[in-house]
């Protein structure tokens, strides 16, 4: 691999991580301001500037090196959107909504960008294939973002929005668990697959529950923005996906 496929390659990658993960991290922090909790605006943390929300390690050095040891899942993490939910006008409801915020706003990214593929005809030749990944990307990446950050599991925000619609004798010990919250993924995501692969089982449950949900919802959006074409010609997949929008946009 060259050093021009390596840019383009980081080109139509880095594009979509950097929006999905901004937005996201804005949403949070602008939603919380209408609830009443005004910390991340203070702070600037509603914020477009990616500076602001990429973590050095969780953004930048963990995918990466998942990535160069062929992890079979990538994971990582940006700086979390202060909230003091105090602070909110009602705190266990606005919970919620500050935690929807952040999946919502990755949902209607990968819409916008499934829209998109509509104006492609319009893009110099030069230039349409390029972009037609860069949507793609960002249509897999911001699903597979909302659905992992819809795991019920504290501090993502499925754990937060299950610890404000649960009755209290099960909101209460979830909530508790969100110091432990990183180290359970890990465990989940990482350790159990392992152990799995040493006992010949195979425990990567979570990873088969995200890519069956990502596939589902993608093929939800590809039909609502009218782009059914693209799911006659392969299942949902990146690479499937990226096979159709080439041989639509070469």
């Amino acid at each position: 691999m060259n050093g021009g496929t390596i840019l383009y390659a980081i080109s139509i990658w880095a594009i979509p991580v950097i929006i999905a993960i901004t937005f996201h991290e804005a949403a949070h922090g602008y939603v919380a301001r209408l609830c009443g909790d005004d910390t991340a605006w203070r702070l600037g943390r509603v914020s477009f500037n990616p500076i602001k929300h990429i973590d050095p390690f969780g953004t930048v050095l963990l995918p990466a090196i998942l990535l160069i040891v062929r992890s079979p899942f990538l994971f990582g993490y940006a700086k979390p959107v202060p909230v003091n939910f105090r602070a909110l006008r009602n705190p266990r409801r606005d919970m919620v909504w500050v935690a929807a915020a952040g999946p919502g706003m990755n949902l209607a990214l990968a819409t916008l960008a499934a829209l998109a593929f509509h104006v492609i005809d319009y893009v110099p030749d030069t230039a349409a294939q390029w972009v037609a990944y860069n949507l793609r990307n960002t249509i897999i990446i911001n699903v597979v973002l909302a659905v992992f950050n819809m795991l019920p599991i504290p501090p993502l925000d499925g754990g937060r929005i299950a610890v404000g619609l649960l009755p209290d004798p099960l909101a209460r010990p979830l909530a508790a668990l969100e110091p432990y919250g990183l180290m359970i993924l890990l465990a989940i995501l990482f350790i159990l697959p392992m152990l799995g692969a040493q006992l010949g089982s195979d425990f990567n449950i979570v990873s088969r529950v995200i890519a069956v949900s990502k596939d589902s919802i993608i093929r939800g959006i590809l039909w609502l923005t009218g782009n059914s074409d693209l799911l006659s010609v392969a299942p949902v997949n990146p690479a499937s996906l990226s096979a159709s929008i080439v041989n639509l946009y070469r």
